[in-house]
């Protein structure tokens, strides 16, 4: 979200989704990356790691041997986001969505002691998954016990995803790139992670807003919804998304686009996903239980007045695709 008032954005978002009960709304944590360092989603994810610590260097963040200033700014902003979140959804019953980066591309964004990405050691990936997977468990739980009513979704961000499938992530020198992780490995790691949640009987939703999201391997991981720019799906998609949502996966459908810009009315904004639909074959009735309709990537590059009001024309688009799925 933009701005870097917690208690306003926490505001924005559940006052926009104060029907969630009914199922029209998603309402989730948000991150305001303008605080600077330590609120944008590296940094964030960063400050949740367990026995691993990272701090800002002018190329990015690296790992280093203890916890500093801006492990600890980290943690204090995502205590300050908590305390607000605690604060507005008092009596709360329904979903609520967290997230955090997930392993590969907090692999292929964090740096070893020499500079180079973490996605370059193998190993550093594994001990990497593992404090991540852990530090996420506690985060969990926390939210869990500040809104006990709340049903709570995970959701990581993957946007580096294809790129690290692909060997498209360029090393610390950026004249070579760093090898493609094989598709098994980057399969069971997401897999690993996911199960903190699982096992806590919560979904997990994983983001990317990259073109060619792997929807194949994030269902076979266990992802329960793929989130993902609508706008760059192509027809070669419709196979893989056709047996995930066959085999009980949601899609969660970036249709609004995230920076500012004049909407469409809320039935145009679904244009694409109904046309999606008849392609895949896919009984309409199921359109409204399969689909969620999101902004298409986050929205903190939009003025506060537009991400106000793209969240509420998902939740209109979301009501006129319920009401008329065909």
């Amino acid at each position: 979200m933009p701005g870097d008032d917690a208690r306003e954005a926490v505001r924005t978002v559940t006052g926009t989704f104060e029907s969630g009960q009914s199922g029209d709304g998603l309402p989730y944590l948000p991150e305001l990356p303008a605080r600077g360092p330590g609120a944008d989603m590296i940094g964030r994810t960063a400050g949740m790691l367990v026995e691993l610590y990272a701090r800002v260097e002018p190329s990015g963040w690296r790992l280093g041997d203890h916890p500093g200033r801006d492990t600890r700014r980290a943690r204090s902003w995502l205590g300050e986001d908590l305390d607000a979140l605690e604060e507005f959804t008092q009596g709360y019953e329904g979903l609520l969505k967290v997230q955090a980066v997930g392993p590969w591309t907090l692999a292929a964004s964090l740096e070893l002691r020499n500079g180079e990405a973490v996605l370059s050691d193998p190993g550093a990936c594994r001990d990497l998954a593992v404090s991540l997977a852990e530090g996420l468990g506690a985060h969990l739980a926390d939210v869990r016990r500040r809104v006990p009513g709340a049903g709570i979704v995970l959701q990581l961000d993957e946007p580096s995803l294809t790129a690290v499938l692909r060997g498209q992530v360029r090393s610390a020198s950026g004249y070579r790139t760093h090898g493609a992780v094989d598709r098994q490995v980057v399969e069971s790691t997401l897999r690993d992670v996911m199960e903190i949640q699982h096992a806590a009987g919560g979904g997990v939703v994983v983001h990317s807003c990259a073109a060619d999201v792997p929807f194949a391997l994030l269902r076979r991981a266990g992802a329960d919804a793929v989130s993902f720019d609508a706008a760059l799906l192509t027809e070669r998609d419709d196979d893989v998304i056709g047996e995930a949502v066959e085999s009980g996966t949601k899609l969660f459908a970036g249709v609004v686009p995230g920076t500012d810009g004049p909407l469409s009315d809320p039935a145009g904004s679904v244009g694409g996903v109904r046309t999606l639909w008849r392609r895949l074959g896919l009984r309409p009735e199921l359109l409204a239980r399969a689909v969620v309709l999101t902004p298409a990537c986050g929205l903190a590059g939009a003025s506060p007045a537009y991400a106000r009001r793209a969240l509420a024309h998902c939740v209109q688009a979301a009501r006129s695709l319920a009401d008329n799925p065909e």
